[in-house]
């Protein structure tokens, strides 16, 4: 048994709390991490409470004092964590005690640990937002350069991992740009709903203190205070929108994983990685493994089984607060974690790709990928669209029996298909040429790769200034 019940709560109890009970209901293991945050949230709740006369000036600045020095000792590793006080709101809370006395236990005066809580991780939610941004910026803009710099660099579009059509890389890495926009999009989105405030909820139904939540909400730097105090405590669906962009975010990546370890390989043989994000076999020496998109791609799963953590913990809980809620923080922190280290790891390695052009055109000039700008061509010429389909396969099925691609057919071999094709023909069998007359927005063209970069590099822009 422990020695002694809890001071925080511990008055109705007969006899002290099962030593393993008290380790296993503890959550100070992990939401010390949020002890920034509920310091911040702290200084702001006493700061409101001697504007409505609750506190005196005096204790307010007791109580800021003391916080502020907690968190030197905090920071500086100093601060002695206690399973026994539960989580980090009472350990902050009783080494506040420790130092300035009794003016410390006023503190928790108009609160409940269900809204600290509750606003400790909109604070962190918030922040940490903040700090995937701006990795998610670093990576667009990575890929926008890049998409830049090889707008003319052709490559083979895919269908069922088939060759398709001719593409550019730098329209290629444009399409990544735009999934990852939709999740800055959802992100930014997302913020919002985070950046309400709890605090002044108290346990589920608010306070008899006159206390001013739209001061705290200033103070925080929230939008505006939870309109409903039982929904404000026992809401976690923010946590849960995120884990949902996170797994939306982390889906992409993987899908560029996925392309990134192909284009590796020998097989297609694309690109390079430098050394710095490779590693080696400790048996083949002559292996260069592609660890980090790899990696990526493998941490997705675990921010889908985060989603649906949250979505299980609370899809049966009534209204208001549960202990359910304590874990809530571990998945929703490793989420974060996940999403922030994928980002800062593809932000870093996406500039540093070296594109091997030669490797990529001849890939292009298999597979007939032509195909399609022939069709076009005859039905230019006056052929309905479906007897051009046909005349082309019939060329195809030719190439294929003569090891012959339809640019490298002579004049009169593909004459023996149509009378509708003319010498010019050539002009759209190139790969140039075909990449070229996808001259409109949203096109593989050259100059349209480069025009739609410099508008999401506008684009970006503008975020960077609101960041």
């Amino acid at each position: 048994m422990s020695q002694t019940t809890n001071q925080s709560w511990g008055g109705r109890f007969s006899e002290p709390t099962d030593a393993f009970v008290e380790r296993f209901t503890a959550s100070v293991i992990f939401d010390q991490r949020l002890a920034h945050q509920d310091i911040q949230g702290s200084i702001a709740h006493a700061t409101m409470l001697a504007r409505i006369g609750v506190l005196t000036g005096d204790e307010r600045e007791a109580i800021v004092q003391g916080l502020t020095e907690i968190r030197s000792e905090i920071d500086n590793g100093e601060f002695e964590w206690s399973v026994p006080l539960e989580d980090v709101h009472m350990n902050i809370e009783a080494r506040l005690t420790q130092k300035i006395g009794i003016i410390g236990k006023k503190l928790h005066t108009g609160r409940s640990r269900n809204d600290q809580v509750a606003t400790d991780i909109r604070l962190f939610m918030r922040d940490a937002v903040d700090v995937i941004e701006g990795e998610l910026i670093r990576l667009r803009e990575g890929l926008v350069e890049l998409a830049d710099r090889e707008a003319d660099t052709i490559m083979p579009g895919f269908t069922h991992l088939q060759t398709a059509q001719p593409v550019t890389f730098g329209h290629h890495l444009l399409a990544w740009q735009e999934m990852l926009a939709r999740d800055h999009e959802r992100l930014l989105d997302c913020r919002k709903r985070i950046n309400v405030l709890p605090l002044g909820a108290a346990a589920l139904a608010g306070t008899t203190y006159p206390i001013d939540r739209h001061m705290t909400a200033e103070l925080l730097g929230f939008t505006r205070p939870a309109e409903n105090s039982l929904d404000a405590v026992s809401d976690r669906d923010f946590a849960i929108e995120f884990t949902s962009v996170a797994s939306l975010l982390l889906m992409h990546l993987s899908r560029m994983s996925e392309e990134l370890v192909l284009w590796t390989s020998a097989q297609f043989d694309f690109i390079d990685l430098p050394d710095r994000f490779c590693t080696g076999s400790s048996i083949m020496p002559q292996k260069k493994n592609p660890d980090v998109p790899e990696l990526v791609r493998g941490k997705t799963g675990r921010v889908y089984g985060h989603l649906i953590s949250l979505l299980t913990l609370m899809k049966s809980q009534p209204l208001a607060y549960n202990k359910d809620n304590q874990e809530d923080k571990e998945p929703l922190f490793d989420a974060v974690d996940t999403v922030r280290d994928c980002l800062k790891a593809f932000a870093d390695m996406i500039p540093a790709i070296e594109p091997k052009k030669a490797n990529m055109f001849e890939a292009a000039r298999k597979g007939f990928s032509t195909a399609t700008d022939l069709a076009d061509y005859l039905v230019r010429n006056g052929v309905a669209f479906r007897d051009a389909h046909e005349i082309v396969g019939q060329s195809v099925a030719y190439g294929l029996k003569e090891e012959k691609d339809l640019s490298e057919m002579s004049l009169e071999e593909l004459q023996q298909f149509s009378g509708s094709i003319n010498a010019d023909v050539f002009e759209v069998l190139t790969l140039e040429g075909s990449v070229a007359a996808r001259n409109h927005i949203g096109g593989t063209a050259p100059d349209q790769v480069r025009a739609a970069a410099q508008r999401a590099r506008e684009v970006l822009h503008t975020l960077k200034d609101q960041l």
